[in-house]
C-alpha cells in the first residue's frame, strides 16, 4: 500500500531523484526558466518553492539549510540577495508551469518551470560564469 507517500518516484533511485531534483532546481534558479518533462517540472517545483521560502525567512541556518540543497555558492547568495527581494509580498506560487505539448522523440509531455517574475530579457543579461 502507498498510503500517505507522497510525491512521484520518477522511476528513479532515491538518490539518483535526489540529485536531479537538486540539479534541476540549481539551474532554475540559476537560469530562471528551465524546460523539462512535466512530471520531473511538477517535483521540482515543490522543491524550488522551499528554497524560495527559505530565503525569505534569510537568516544564517535558512542560507546553510538552503546549501545542503543548492550546492552552487553563487546560486545560494542570488537566491538570498536578488531573488528574495522579489517574492517578499508574495505568500507561495513562486513558479508556474507551462504546459508546452509532446516530445518529438518519444512523445513526452514537456514542459517549462519558470520562477514568477522571470522577464525574457533580464536573465540572459545577469549570468555570469
Amino acid at each position: 500500500m502507498r498510503h500517505r507517500n507522497a510525491g512521484n518516484r520518477l522511476g528513479r533511485t532515491s538518490s539518483h531523484r535526489k540529485a536531479m531534483l537538486r540539479n534541476m532546481v540549481t539551474s532554475l534558479f540559476e537560469h530562471e526558466r528551465i524546460v523539462t518533462t512535466a512530471p520531473k517540472a511538477k517535483e521540482a517545483r515543490k522543491l524550488a518553492d522551499q528554497m524560495i521560502t527559505l530565503a525569505k525567512r534569510g537568516d544564517l541556518h535558512a542560507r546553510r539549510q538552503a546549501l545542503e540543497i543548492i550546492r552552487s555558492k553563487s546560486v545560494v547568495a542570488k537566491l538570498f540577495d536578488k531573488l528574495k527581494a522579489d517574492y517578499m509580498d508574495r505568500n507561495g506560487g513562486y513558479t508556474r508551469i507551462i504546459h508546452t505539448g509532446a516530445r518529438l522523440g518519444d512523445a513526452a509531455s514537456m514542459a517549462i518551470l519558470e520562477l514568477v517574475n522571470y522577464n525574457e530579457g533580464e536573465s540572459a543579461a545577469g549570468v555570469t560564469n
